[in-house]
């Protein structure tokens, strides 16, 4: 970056400063969370441009074990947050993070926050400065650090239409008092205005022909998707306006950062296009529009995107190849059930054995631990996109798990624990019988158990203990610990694909009576009293699904689902394949890998109450001997719905028909899971819906106080069931432990 870029950066009086940093400080909570899955609990980690060093010292704070330096071109940046924040693992540096500013191979993390496009945008909107950037980065980290970026994200080629107020302000050019029409007009003679040659085309569309017309006093553009969303996410930051007007926000795409990741010899964690629900609601809904060129209505544009790389020896891969259909192994199977009174078949994928997850904990300073396995193989996500737009990786961060054979179950664990973890026995303190769970009930056959083991301290680094080599792959994963709060928020911006990892966390802190923390997902309000809802008797224990059978096993299949068997081949950065295993996996037939899973909340005088239902599921009657299973509702969605706003409409027509319930707001209930990654792609969005009315004509739910239910022994078996009624009670702070 020239020097005369560093000038132009420059903020200017201190309130410009203040106003800018306001800005950045008000999302702190989710930048930080969205490296909770994946910064070791020790180590030194840099905080690439920290800006006010309010990251800093909640990176520091969360992470006591950490050495965290915050570093900024700024020298009064770096003044002023050494005055403000001050503990003895935090530090600040003035440096240049386009070029070194550590030795190489001495970080076991960098976090790039909302910074490399002023890499980018000071330095002639030169695309590759960030890449140069990044590249300077990687040769300081060691091996197994982690590299987090988060930024803007190009949204790819392509024309759009957008929509837009003409009537919200006056005609004039002043971003302080003008209307939206006017600011884009001034938009595109100013965007990227450091260059020789500012601005962008924008074309006005007359109104009239077959399209939607806009509002009244709107007006019509053609443009770009990437101007459309550079003036998207800026139209609201009037006050800057000549400051932010010097930004260019995107300059890769999500394929662009990929690529470069892996040709850096980053294996790719996450991959995650970010939409912040309160910019979408206060700025998007209602205030803009944009469609495709046929009149369609386009998702908002991500307000934000993550990406995080591990940086990995060139012995082993970064990523993974579809290398085609392979002969089956006949590990998993398809079983086939009949339902006696309708004669409608299920079809259900299972698995020989029973799965244990092997949770270990300690405590440390007041603060629970948990070990996990991180960065370990599974190919089988990739190649199905989820509707969020993120890229499933291709390493994940798991519960450790076992298979249970003839052997005992407490000899079981302890085996797993020395060959997977180097934890002796006689570090073991002690075992506790966890819960059960199904976690996709609806098409797998699989049980999976927890047992929680307390052990002496142990924190993992990347140079210590390694999972035995049982993946097949160039790495089976390696094991550390997490803090268990920060695993939850992690969670709860879509840091942590994993949702068993999750159940067994929301249980231990239970279990322990320990505060869940706070909750930074999106806010729910429910202020609309339901009609019709009518909350069960209260009971001593959560309701139990009545006893029943109501299947019969058969020879004929519904076509729901199949056994796909692939080669896989793991691939270095050089693209050479290091690896290659056959893998089998449960692929649906007729719809998508993606599937909704709903928390219905209706406000009933003080009690906030949960609609669940009780269902009959024929992989419930396999293992409990029962086919009734009190679950939440569920949808595997078609192949033909392209985005969340077409899945939410969707669900919405679902809960009306089958239901008679008449629906409110709609949230968001933390990030998207996977229930079990090793069987099947499977990509769950859990929502929070807000119930007004409910119609007495339609499938009967059950309505239980939320409060009730998670702080008593609630533990159903359904896997989504769990997830949703621990998070709709975290967001609306019903699950308080103590």
């Amino acid at each position: 970056m020239t020097d005369a870029g560093y000038q132009a950066q420059a903020r200017g009086e201190l309130a410009a400063y203040q106003r800018y940093l306001a800005g950045m400080d008000a999302s702190m909570r989710q930048k930080v969370a969205l490296t909770a899955a994946h910064l070791l609990c020790e180590g030194r980690v840099a905080d690439m441009g920290m800006g006010s060093g309010q990251g800093s010292q909640a990176l520091a704070s969360l992470y006591p074990r950490l050495e965290v330096v915050g570093v900024d071109i700024d020298a009064t940046m770096v003044a002023l947050a050494g005055q403000q924040y001050r503990a003895p693992n935090l530090s600040f540096v003035t440096g240049d993070i386009a070029r070194r500013v550590f030795p190489d191979g001495s970080l076991d993390g960098i976090f790039d926050s909302s910074v490399l496009h002023h890499v980018t945008s000071y330095g002639g909107y030169r695309h590759d400065n960030a890449a140069d950037a990044l590249t300077a980065q990687v040769a300081e980290l060691k091996e197994h650090g982690v590299l987090v970026v988060r930024d803007f994200l190009d949204p790819g080629p392509g024309t759009v239409l957008l929509d837009v107020p003409g009537d919200d302000g006056d005609e004039s050019d002043d971003p302080r008092r003008c209307s939206t029409a006017a600011l884009l007009a001034r938009f595109a003679r100013e965007f990227r205005s450091l260059s020789d040659r500012p601005g962008c085309a924008v074309e006005d569309v007359p109104a009239g022909g077959p399209l939607p017309a806009p509002p009244a006093g709107w007006r019509r553009y053609r443009l770009t998707h990437k101007h459309a969303t550079e003036f998207l996410l800026r139209k609201d930051y009037r006050a800057d306006w000549e400051s932010e007007i010097k930004e260019e926000y995107t300059y890769y795409s999500q394929e662009q950062f990929e690529a470069l990741f892996a040709r850096l010899g980053l294996r790719v964690l996450a991959s995650t296009p970010l939409r912040n629900p309160w910019i979408r609601r206060h700025r998007f809904d209602g205030r803009c529009q944009l469609r495709d060129g046929h009149g369609r209505a386009l998702e908002f544009p991500a307000t934000n995107y993550i990406i995080v790389g591990e940086k990995v020896p060139r012995r082993e891969g970064v990523g993974f190849r579809r290398a085609g259909e392979a002969p089956g192994r006949g590990f998993l199977r398809v079983e086939h059930y009949a339902h006696r009174a309708t004669g409608k078949v299920y079809d259900l994928a299972a698995r020989p054995f029973a799965t244990i997850d092997v949770i270990p904990f300690f405590t440390v300073g007041g603060l629970v631990y948990v070990l996990a396995r991180t960065s370990y193989p599974r190919p089988i996500l990739g190649g199905h996109r989820p509707l969020d737009g993120s890229r499933p990786p291709g390493y994940i961060i798991e519960p450790l798990n076992v298979i249970q054979t003839d052997r005992p179950l407490g000899q079981t664990v302890e085996d797993a624990l020395e060959r997977a973890a180097g934890i002796a026995p006689g570090q073991i303190r002690g075992m506790d019988a966890g819960t059960t769970y199904y976690p996709s009930p609806g098409g797998i056959l699989e049980e999976v158990r927890s047992v929680f083991v307390e052990i002496d301290p142990i924190f993992v680094n990347a140079a210590d203990a390694r999972i035995a080599g049982v993946s097949g792959f160039s790495t089976s994963g390696r094991v550390r610990a997490i803090e268990v709060r920060q695993l939850l928020r992690a969670a709860q911006v879509g840091g942590l694909p994993d949702a068993r990892l999750e159940l067994n966390a929301y249980e231990l802190l239970r279990r322990r009576a320990e505060p869940l923390g706070p909750w930074i997902g999106e806010e729910i309000a429910l202020k609309t009293p339901a009609e019709g809802v009518a909350a069960t008797e209260p009971r001593a224990v959560p309701v139990d699904a009545r006893p029943r059978r109501v299947f019969d096993r058969t020879g004929e299949s519904a076509g729901f689902i199949r056994i796909d068997s692939r080669a896989f081949d793991e691939l270095d950065a050089d693209g050479n394949v290091v690896a290659t295993q056959t893998l089998e996996s449960v692929m649906p037939l007729p719809l998508s890998t993606n599937t909704v899973a709903v928390a219905l909340l209706a406000r009933s005088g003080d009690e906030i109450l949960l609609g669940i239902d009780e269902d009959d599921l024929p992989a419930a009657q396999a293992f409990s001997g029962n086919s009734t299973l009190l679950v939440a509702p569920a949808w595997r969605l078609p192949r033909e719905l392209r985005n969340l706003d077409e899945a939410s409409s969707w669900i919405a027509a679902r809960l009306r028909d089958e239901y008679g319930l008449e629906i409110g707001q709609t949230w968001d209930l933390g990030g998207c899971y996977r229930p079990s990654p090793g069987l099947t792609p499977e990509t769950v969005f859990p929502l929070a819906i807000e119930v007004l009315r409910v119609r007495s004509d339609r499938r009967a739910l059950k309505w239980e106080s939320l409060r009730d239910l998670v702080r008593g022994r609630f533990n159903p078996p359904d896997g989504h069931l769990r997830i949703v009624a621990l998070r709709a009670a975290h967001a609306l702070g019903l699950a308080s432990a103590a």
